[in-house]
C-alpha cells in the first residue's frame, strides 16, 4: 500500500504546483531591461524578439544609447520613452549643421504609418529648395530667391510655393521652441515625438500579464504565470478554483485506482499462493512412499524456540537443521526444486540431517578424506542418479559433518536437474556464493553451464581447506592477496609451500600436494579443460606421480 500513497502524494503535488509555475515567455517579459537610463519594455526589445512589435528592435550603442530604425531613414537616437501615453522622443543618430539643411540631398522623413504616427501637436517643417517666389513681394515688398523654411500652411502667400520650387522637403518638429531658437538646423536637431498605434498591453498588464508577441501566429500575446493568452489573464481566484477541482476529481481518481487495484491485487496474490500450495500438494503427493514427513508450522517454532536458533531437536531427541525461506519464488519452484533433488539421492556423503561433529583439531589425513568422499558425492549426483543434479553452491557451508567427520552435501535450494544424461543447461541469472562461482556462471563469454561448474566449486573449496591449514594471517595480509596464483608459483617453481610444523611426514605432504595440483585442475577458467567428478575422485585417489600441473588459471 506504501507504493499507492508515493503516487498519490506525486499526482498531489504536481496538480497544485502546476497552477503556479512560472511560464518560460512571462519570465523571460518580466525581466529588466535597460539601455543607459530608459527601461526597455514593450513594444520595444533587444535580444527577445517575443517581448516586443516586428520593427520596435532597439540596438543599445555602447549601453547608453538606445538606437531604432527607421525605415528608409535610417537610425535615430531615442531619448525618451513614454509608456503611459505611447510615445517616444527621437532625433537623428547625425546632428543636421548649416551645409546639411541648404544641401540638395536631404530628404523627407518616411515614418512607417503601420506602427508609428506624428502626435497632434507635432508640426510638419517644409523646406523650400530652387525657389524663385514672386509672392511675397506685395507683402513683404521684396522678393524671395532663396530657399527657406516655412510652417506654410499659416501663410495664405506661401501656400502656392511649390509651385515656383523644383524640390520639397518635408521634417517634423516641435511646435514649441524657445524663442531664441531660429537657426534651422537647430530647430531640427531638437527631434520630434513619434507615436505607437495602440494595442491590447494595457489589458494585458491590468491582469498581471506581460506584453509580448507571437512570431508563429504573428499577433499579439499577453504572457501569464501559468501559460501564455490571447488578450489578459485569468483571475488568481480561477486559477486556484481550477487547481482545487482537478485536485479533488485526481483524488477521487486516484482513490478509485488505488481501491481497484489493491483488490485485484489481493486476488492475484491469493490466486497465486492457492496454486503454489496446489503445486506443492500434487509434487508431494508424486512421491508416495518417499513423501517426507511433514510438520506443522507451530512444531517448527517450538523445535527452533520461536526461530531463535538454528538448530532444532525432535521429539526423539534428534537433533535437525532448520532451513526457512525468506520469500517463496515462482510459486514454491525452490522448495521443490530442494526436496526434489534430496529426494532422488541416496549417498553417504550427501543427507539433511544435521549431527554434531566436535571440535576437534582437523588433521590432514581427515581433510584428504574429506575432499575425497565429497568429491563421491558429487561424482555420484553427476552420474549415480536417474536424473543429473547440478548443485550450484558448493562451499565450505554447506558441508555438514557427522560425528566421525563424513562429509554430508547440503543445501539443494539453487540445484538444477538435467533430463537424461545431459548436463549442458539453460539459465537466467547468477547462482551461487562469490569466490565459488565458476566464470561461465556470470558470464556465458566463457562458455556454457554445466556439471564442470560445480567441479570449479569443488575446486575453489578445496584450495580453501588447504590455504586455511597453510597461510597464517600475515600471510593474507601481504600483497599476495590471491592464493591460488601464490600456490600455483610455488607447485610451478617446486618451491616450498610453508608446511614445516604443519605436515608430519612425507605422507601428508603428498596428501597437500595432491589436493592442490587436483583443485588447480577443478579451477581451470575453460570448462572444457575441467576434469569432470569421476575424473577428479581418480586424480584424488590415484598415484601423485601421475599428475601434471595444470595451465595457471587467469582469473
Amino acid at each position: 500500500m506504501n507504493r499507492y500513497i508515493l503516487i498519490f502524494f506525486f499526482f498531489f503535488f504536481f496538480i497544485l504546483r502546476k497552477p503556479h509555475a512560472t511560464d518560460e515567455n512571462f519570465r523571460i517579459c518580466n525581466e529588466t531591461r535597460k539601455c543607459g537610463n530608459l527601461s526597455i519594455n514593450f513594444p520595444f526589445f533587444m535580444e527577445e524578439a517575443r517581448r516586443g512589435y516586428p520593427g520596435f528592435n532597439i540596438s543599445c550603442k555602447n549601453n547608453i544609447n538606445p538606437i531604432i530604425s527607421l525605415p528608409d531613414d535610417g537610425d535615430y537616437v531615442i531619448h525618451n520613452i513614454f509608456y503611459q501615453n505611447q510615445s517616444f522622443h527621437i532625433s537623428r543618430v547625425d546632428p543636421f549643421d548649416a551645409d546639411d539643411v541648404c544641401s540638395n540631398s536631404i530628404r523627407s522623413i518616411s515614418i512607417p504609418q503601420d506602427r508609428f504616427f506624428l502626435p497632434p501637436k507635432q508640426v510638419n517643417m517644409s523646406l523650400f529648395f530652387d525657389c524663385v517666389l514672386v509672392v511675397c513681394e506685395a507683402k513683404y515688398g521684396t522678393n524671395v530667391t532663396l530657399s527657406l523654411l516655412s510652417n506654410y500652411n499659416e501663410y495664405s502667400e506661401l501656400s502656392y510655393a511649390s509651385w515656383y520650387c523644383n524640390k520639397t522637403v518635408v521634417l517634423p518638429a516641435p511646435v514649441d521652441l524657445p524663442s531664441n531658437e531660429t537657426a534651422v538646423q537647430g530647430i531640427l536637431n531638437r527631434g520630434f515625438i513619434l507615436e505607437w498605434k495602440s494595442s491590447k498591453c494595457s489589458d494585458c498588464e491590468a491582469s498581471g500579464g506581460k506584453c509580448g508577441f507571437d512570431d508563429n501566429a504573428n499577433n499579439f500575446k499577453c504572457f501569464c504565470q501559468d501559460r501564455p493568452r490571447p488578450s489578459s489573464c485569468a483571475p488568481v481566484s480561477l486559477n486556484v478554483g481550477y487547481s482545487i477541482a482537478g485536485t479533488v476529481v485526481l483524488i477521487i481518481l486516484l482513490a478509485c485506482f488505488i481501491r481497484t487495484f489493491s483488490f485485484n491485487d489481493r486476488r492475484f496474490i491469493w490466486q497465486m499462493k492457492v496454486e503454489g500450495d496446489k503445486k506443492i500438494e500434487a509434487f508431494l503427493n508424486r512421491h508416495e512412499l518417499l513423501t517426507p514427513k511433514r510438520y506443522r508450522y507451530s512444531d517448527v517454532k517450538n523445535m527452533t524456540n520461536s526461530f531463535r536458533d538454528k538448530l532444532g531437536k525432535l521429539l526423539d531427541g534428534q537433533l535437525v537443521a532448520v532451513k526457512i525461506l525468506n520469500k517463496s519464488k515462482s510459486n514454491g519452484e525452490d522448495f521443490m526444486n530442494e526436496v526434489s533433488s534430496i529426494s532422488r539421492t541416496s549417498h553417504v556423503n550427501i543427507k539433511f540431517i544435521f549431527q554434531k561433529n566436535g571440535d576437534r583439531q582437523l588433521t590432514w589425513e581427515m581433510l584428504y578424506k574429506i575432499a575425497v568422499r565429497i568429491a563421491r558425492g558429487l561424482e555420484y549426483l553427476h552420474r549415480g542418479c536417474k536424473t543429473r543434479i547440478l548443485h550450484f553452491d558448493i562451499k565450505p557451508h554447506n558441508i555438514l559433518l557427522d560425528d566421525d567427520f563424513c562429509p554430508k552435501i547440503s543445501d539443494f535450494g539453487l540445484a538444477k536437474l538435467c533430463p537424461g544424461k545431459e548436463s549442458v543447461i539453460s539459465m537466467t541469472g547468477c547462482r551461487g556464493t562469490i569466490g565459488y562461482i565458476a566464470p561461465e556462471v556470470y558470464s556465458r563469454n566463457f562458455g556454457r553451464v554445466s556439471h564442470k561448474s560445480d567441479v570449479y566449486s569443488y575446486g575453489m573449496m578445496v584450495l580453501e581447506m588447504v590455504g586455511g591449514k597453510t597461510l597464517n594471517d600475515e600471510d593474507y595480509q601481504t600483497s599476495e592477496i590471491y592464493f591460488p596464483h601464490w600456490i600455483y608459483s610455488r607447485i610451478e617453481l617446486d618451491e616450498e609451500l610453508r608446511l614445516q610444523g604443519i605436515v608430519d611426514d612425507d605422507v601428508d605432504q603428498e596428501r597437500v600436494r595432491k589436493m592442490i595440483l587436483v583443485s588447480l585442475w577443478c579451477i581451470q577458467t575453460d570448462p572444457a579443460n575441467r576434469p569432470p567428478m569421476s575424473r577428479v575422485l581418480e586424480m584424488m585417489e590415484g598415484n601423485i606421480d601421475s599428475l601434471t600441473i595444470p595451465p595457471k588459471p587467469f582469473l
